[in-house]
């Protein structure tokens, strides 16, 4: 898929090549970060996604934050959502929210792992993307 004549990506999880590497922030486009669980957290992880607040739910329609899917593969989350008016928008509403910093606090001994040294999200980018066909209805 690579023409030859293109480098790959810098890789922001190792901090090979340039700059620093940010989502995308568009409206629509697809943002996907990482966390990772302590170990035995599993449980309870899944326990509280399971009964999300109604309030944080409410936040997440605020902010624009639709199309949210959380994976988890053992230990490692990921993260993947669209945001109507931007991920910078979304950052901003949820950063400013009481409801965004007890949801957060009230996870915070089931994580290992949720940012880089500079406090940014384990952003992960796209390497690869087919966008197929969907089934005819």
């Amino acid at each position: 898929m690579n023409s030859g004549s293109r480098l790959p990506a810098p890789d922001p999880g190792t901090g090979s090549g340039a700059g620093r590497v940010t989502p995308p922030s568009g409206p629509g486009e697809q943002v996907c970060h990482l966390y990772r669980l302590r170990p035995g957290a599993e449980a309870e992880y899944e326990r509280r996604h399971a009964d999300l607040w109604p309030e944080m739910t409410a936040l997440l329609d605020a902010a624009g934050v639709y199309d949210y899917h959380i994976y988890r593969h053992g230990l490692l989350l990921i993260c993947v959502l669209r945001t109507r008016w931007g991920f910078d928008h979304t950052r901003r509403v949820t950063g400013a929210s009481e409801v965004q910093a007890r949801w957060t606090a009230s996870l915070a001994h089931l994580f290992a792992e949720i940012a880089d040294a500079d406090g940014e999200p384990l952003w992960a980018y796209p390497v690869f993307h087919h966008p197929g066909r969907p089934p005819a209805p």
